[in-house]
């Protein structure tokens, strides 16, 4: 009975955790013991049917200097149904690794705009560029400016995108993270058995995964599907199809509400192309890209005969900009050599490229870039695609340039 009541007392003192005193002389003593709290961020949820007296809440949304995705609400008193109507806004640079403190304040330009799953009624998501305090330079990780111009530059073959972004479900601590389900400190055998699967056991995450899908179409992204991939909790959302310069901005603004929702859930998102030494359990981004060319009759050879050639050619210039990480990935196992392209008919397995076996049945058709890694800014890569493919990598060195100066800032 006195072992019982010891267990029970050594149990209590594990809900407790020492705030240190703000007065470092005090002796530790005098430290507060504070009942161990926890914040559900579902209680979120409870706000949404507050009734407002205001017309419009928009979420402000940028990329910061670690390609993290940042946010701020803006209040109008008016509706808002253009993106016309929105307003620069600024704000802190230096906090978000944009700006040093002499000179810190960063300028946000609207650019893209939809509804707002989350607060629902006239709210919107609203995605910004990030500039400088001119409103002409671009700041720290701004590569969408660049991309803009590059996709003017090749309407004419009106480039088509849509994009499959892979990522795991993880929960963090101070200390580390690991997947959704997983044992701690454990891998799961590499089994066939976790894609597209069902069943409680093998299908982790699904509840998410749902409703992110759910939320982007509430939110009129084009989001095209979902499947749970390889691992465990890894799964997969495709963006498309798109015109232009439109994939990358779905693409980060699906990105965000995916991370919103996690907050519901109490699971964080994570993109690394790799995250175990293992030679499985990689995260890609594949981006699928057709042209005018290649969807007309003859497109096929314009493919094998023009385009892989052109790719072939740039290959090393534009594997830098394909995602951070992207060598431990691209093995040339289940995957192509990060040093080699090369492209395949109908096969998925260590392809630089796959041109879909219904594209050489017709004649006509799109290809599968599957280099790119699922942490990539879609900015980059859907750029360099349309360089390459329509301009002959007019601005390939631009993009590397801006690439390259934004990892030394």
């Amino acid at each position: 009975m006195k072992n019982s009541k010891n267990r029970t007392k050594q149990r209590k003192k594990k809900i407790y955790f020492i705030q240190i005193n703000k007065n470092p002389n005090k002796n530790k003593k005098n430290y507060k013991k504070t009942k161990k709290f926890k914040l559900s961020n579902e209680l979120d949820l409870k706000y949404a049917g507050f009734q407002l007296y205001v017309k419009t809440l928009c979420e402000y949304i940028w990329i910061d200097g670690d390609m993290i995705l940042r946010s701020k609400t803006k209040i109008y008193s008016k509706s808002i149904t253009e993106l016309s109507q929105l307003e620069w806004w600024a704000f802190d640079g230096s906090a978000c690794h944009q700006a040093d403190d002499d000179n810190d304040e960063i300028t946000l330009k609207p650019i893209f705009m939809c509804q707002d799953p989350f607060r629902q009624g006239e709210h919107k998501l609203v995605l910004c560029e990030t500039y400088g305090q001119d409103r002409i330079t671009p700041a720290k990780n701004n590569f969408r400016h660049l991309a803009a111009k590059i996709m003017d530059e090749c309407k004419d073959s009106q480039p088509q995108f849509g994009f499959e972004q892979e990522y795991f479900m993880v929960q963090k601590t101070h200390l580390n993270e690991w997947p959704l389900g997983w044992p701690n400190g454990c891998i799961p055998p590499q089994k066939d058995i976790y894609y597209c699967s069902v069943g409680s056991f093998v299908s982790i995450g699904r509840a998410l995964a749902e409703t992110h899908m759910r939320l982007c179409v509430n939110a009129g992204l084009k989001i095209a599907g979902i499947n749970q991939e390889f691992a465990p909790s890894q799964w997969e959302f495709q963006i498309g199809i798109c015109d232009g310069i439109d994939v990358s901005d779905q693409t980060w603004m699906a990105r965000y509400i995916l991370q919103r929702a996690g907050e519901q859930f109490g699971v964080d998102i994570n993109y690394k192309p790799k995250n175990f030494d293992e030679d499985h359990y990689s995260s890609g981004g594949h981006m699928n890209f057709s042209l005018n060319e290649t969807r007309t009759d003859g497109g096929f050879k314009y493919m094998t005969d023009k385009l892989m050639p052109l790719l072939e050619e740039a290959h090393t210039k534009t594997m830098p900009l394909y995602g951070e990480g992207n060598t431990a990935r691209l093995i040339g196992k289940a995957t192509s050599a990060y040093d080699k392209f090369n492209y395949k008919i109908g096969k998925r397995r260590q392809a630089s490229v796959r041109i879909p076996i219904q594209a050489q049945q017709e004649g006509k058709g799109y290809f599968e870039d599957r280099r790119p890694a699922a942490n990539i800014d879609p900015y980059l890569v859907t750029a360099a695609l349309a360089d390459i493919c329509c301009l002959e990598s007019k601005y390939l060195n631009d993009l590397n340039r801006e690439f390259s100066e934004s990892k030394r800032k």
